[in-house]
């Protein structure tokens, strides 16, 4: 019985993780949404993965940090750069992705 819960779960990561997409790639860095963004859906944002380091960043109603995990202090600043230059980008594939 635990194998097939297992293999349940498996399935779902799988889906979960092919169901993000990832909008663009910056030294090892992936910035994606997630399918599934909550009902009702949290406002403009991106996450950022690069290994078992993670982030969020708030796009709207400015750019800063939601929250993260394992990236440096310099790190984070650099990602911020790039999502600054990238914001109108992010806003667009966010709204043709969730269909507003």
């Amino acid at each position: 019985m635990r194998s097939q819960k297992l293999s349940v779960a498996a399935h779902r990561l799988w889906y979960y993780l092919l169901t993000m997409p990832v909008l663009f790639r910056w030294k090892g860095c992936k910035f994606l949404f997630f399918s599934n963004e909550g009902d009702p859906r949290e406002p403009i944002h991106i996450h950022v993965r690069k290994g078992e380091a993670i982030a969020k960043f708030w796009i709207v109603p400015e750019i800063s940090l939601a929250e993260s995990w394992g990236f440096s202090g310099k790190e984070l600043n650099e990602i911020r750069s790039i999502i600054e230059s990238h914001a109108k980008l992010i806003k667009e594939r966010w709204n043709e992705y969730f269909k507003l």
